[in-house]
């Protein structure tokens, strides 16, 4: 599954990924995700090889922490 931020700029886009950075340590066992920047856009690739409820928990929690992160750099 991916999840793309448009228009965002390189600098807003490093700050979120370093504060995803802790969350990533601590992944739901099966699931994985991947952060990297392309031209404008903060591209969030995850993975799961277990159940769609556990990817979807996951996706709406980094979610939540983008937006916080967000909020924080405005």
């Amino acid at each position: 599954m991916q999840v793309v931020l448009n228009n965002i700029s390189k600098e807003k886009a490093e700050t979120v990924k370093k504060a995803l950075e802790p969350d990533n340590v601590d992944f739901p066992e099966g699931l994985s995700l991947y952060v990297e920047n392309v031209d404008n856009k903060l591209v969030f690739n995850f993975e799961s090889k277990k159940n769609m409820k556990q990817l979807i928990g996951t996706v709406d929690e980094v979610i939540e922490h983008v937006q916080v992160a967000l909020k924080v750099i405005e």
